[in-house]
């Protein structure tokens, strides 16, 4: 077994409101003016990561899980989560706003879709000045108030703003409306599931003509329609220090501000690890390889790996485990 440190090839994605930041500011491989985000570990069904480093290159994700199982997840996550990799790394960058939308909880997710819901996080990478996230209501609604709203056009009016700078971090809990806002770019860390019901699309049309499609009567059902301020994450950055940012039932999220290396020990993690790199650069190593990091790349350690060793002058990094 050679578990060596795997990086991912990216899957970009067009989107309407995407624009070239993904390739501007974190270098990646894209040709369209409209790619709105890079997914960096899918285990999506259609859109299954592949190695792009070392021995194991071309070797999709699905088959690591298939060939090495709890060596590679952690014995504890394959018994919760069978043969699904249970979390999607995603870096986002929002040319214009994005659809007003949510997301289902677990049960709502399983009856209708089939899937996982899900409950997800950002991390503000860059914003331009005066960019905005849509999180929740500014006050408690009535679900007739919301769809009266929607009839007339007015949904925003009810929409709580949050101006963003680079650091923010926020939790988006199932059922909570919410959109990013045109000038973000960030990394996003999700349950697996691209189940989203979009329910105000500020009436943009796609490249043919069309309206996008709206999922007004599924979404009715599963937002949160009161007031609640438990989105914006407050966390310590304590420099050469592992922070704890979210800890939820669907991942566990850390930020590290290294100015100097650092080693952590991992025999009692019983899940594998993934870092995101959002600033600066770094080596890896782990028991059986390394492989170089830097801002807009993503690694993943097998939950067999016994040590980490992060070998960095400068690195803003998110680890992320189950």
């Amino acid at each position: 077994m050679n578990l060596y440190p795997l990086k991912f090839k990216p899957i970009l994605k067009e989107r309407l409101w995407g624009g070239t930041k993904l390739k501007d500011v974190l270098h990646k491989p894209i040709e369209s003016d409209i790619t709105g985000e890079s997914w960096e570990l899918s285990g999506v069904e259609g859109d299954i990561s592949e190695v792009s480093n070392g021995d194991l290159s071309g070797t999709s994700l699905q088959s690591l899980m298939d060939e090495h199982g709890e060596a590679l997840l952690g014995k504890s996550v394959v018994e919760r989560f069978g043969n699904d990799f249970p979390i999607l790394i995603k870096f986002i960058d929002a040319k214009q706003d994005l659809s007003i939308q949510l997301h289902p909880n677990d049960e709502l997710a399983k009856e209708r879709h089939n899937s996982f819901g899900k409950t997800e996080m950002w991390y503000i990478m860059d914003a331009d000045p005066g960019a905005k996230l849509i999180v929740g209501f500014n006050k408690d609604v009535e679900k007739d108030e919301y769809v009266k709203s929607l009839e007339e056009g007015t949904l925003t009016d009810l929409m709580n703003y949050e101006e963003v700078g680079e650091g923010d971090t926020f939790f988006i809990n199932t059922g909570k409306i919410h959109a990013i806002g045109a000038g973000v770019l960030l990394a996003e860390i999700q349950q697996t599931s691209d189940v989203t019901y979009r329910v105000f699309d500020f009436n943009r049309r796609d490249k043919e003509g069309n309206l996008r499609e709206l999922h007004t009567s599924l979404a009715v059902d599963a937002i949160d329609y009161e007031k609640k301020d438990d989105f914006k994450v407050e966390y310590a950055k304590n420099q050469d220090h592992v922070n704890s940012m979210v800890d939820c039932p669907y991942f566990k999220t850390d930020f590290l501000e290294l100015t100097k290396s650092m080693k952590q020990d991992l025999t009692q993690r019983d899940s594998f690890t993934i870092f995101m790199c959002v600033g600066g650069a770094a080596q890896i190593r782990n028991d059986w390889g390394s492989v170089a990091i830097t801002k807009g790349e993503t690694v993943l350690i097998s939950a067999s790996t016994t040590y980490v060793d992060i070998d960095t002058e400068g690195a803003k990094l998110l680890e992320v485990t189950i």
